[in-house]
């Protein structure tokens, strides 16, 4: 089922826990302004359903239907969540493949160190209790990415501000202008 228009902008933003990808979802919405959806996969699992990640949960179909939703609004969206190759990487290649516009996958290629030490540095302490270094190791996954190299790889060395400018540019959303109404 074709979704969006050749106007619209998908972007998906996967990797590793604490690898960044919500900062730069979120960045790419500061930057762009109104007219772009963000769809996280944490908040869809999490707090919407209160789900497990588990192979066939509920939470791939809704995310699917939100950004199929979103795209034929007009909106642009953004998805992001760890995503796991092996459990979301059908439901991604639908959505890569059914939609008319520009769509761009990245992945957040972090060593397992690095997570560690970023995921140490996060302000809320609850999160911290819950989410400890041994899950985020028993987690980890070196590299998973989709299959057909549709993913460009970005690395520990590329800054937030970085990530966020070379993904604006490379999908067109740095020179789209913002929603207004």
């Amino acid at each position: 089922m074709i979704v969006g228009s050749e106007e619209t902008r998908l972007v998906i933003v996967r990797g590793n826990s604490a690898s960044g990808k919500s900062s730069v979802a979120a960045e790419i919405r500061a930057s762009f302004g109104r007219g772009l959806a963000l769809v996280g996969q944490d908040n869809m699992r999490r707090t919407v359903l209160r789900e497990r990640d588990v192979p066939g949960g509920a939470n791939i179909g809704l995310i699917d239907m939100v950004v199929r939703y979103s795209l034929d609004a007009g909106y642009h969206v953004v998805v992001e969540g760890i995503l796991y190759a092996d459990r979301y990487g059908d439901m991604l290649a639908g959505l890569l493949g059914d939609h008319r516009g520009v769509s761009s996958c990245y992945y957040l290629d972090i060593p397992i160190e690095e997570t560690v030490t970023r995921h140490a540095s996060k302000a809320d302490p609850d999160y911290l209790a819950q989410v400890t270094e041994r899950e985020l190791r028993d987690w980890y996954r070196e590299r998973d990415l989709l299959p057909d190299g549709v993913e460009t790889v970005i690395g520990a060395d590329s800054t937030l501000a970085d990530t966020v400018e070379r993904i604006m540019c490379d999908t067109g959303l740095a020179g789209l202008a913002a929603r207004v109404d």
